[in-house]
């Protein structure tokens, strides 16, 4: 990523986790065409089910170094 990038990212990970799915679920319809619009349908129902696996406790976030130290060791 480039340091433009980095300080967004910073900036949306300090908003509250409902803050966060809809800045995700914003990005991902701004990537929408016409033909991708069953794609961004199924990422919008993902990202609803994740919000809601998180609200009701089913699965846990993790501190951004973590998850992002496992990311790049993927």
């Amino acid at each position: 990523m480039n340091a433009r990038i980095d300080v967004v990212l910073e900036d949306v990970l300090r908003l509250s986790a409902e803050e966060r799915s809809a800045v995700a679920a914003a990005l991902i319809d701004s990537l929408e065409t016409s033909d991708e619009s069953s794609v961004a349908e199924a990422w919008r129902a993902e990202l609803l089910r994740r919000r809601a696996d998180l609200r009701a406790g089913v699965v846990q976030g993790g501190p951004w170094p973590e998850v992002r130290a496992r990311m790049s060791a993927m």
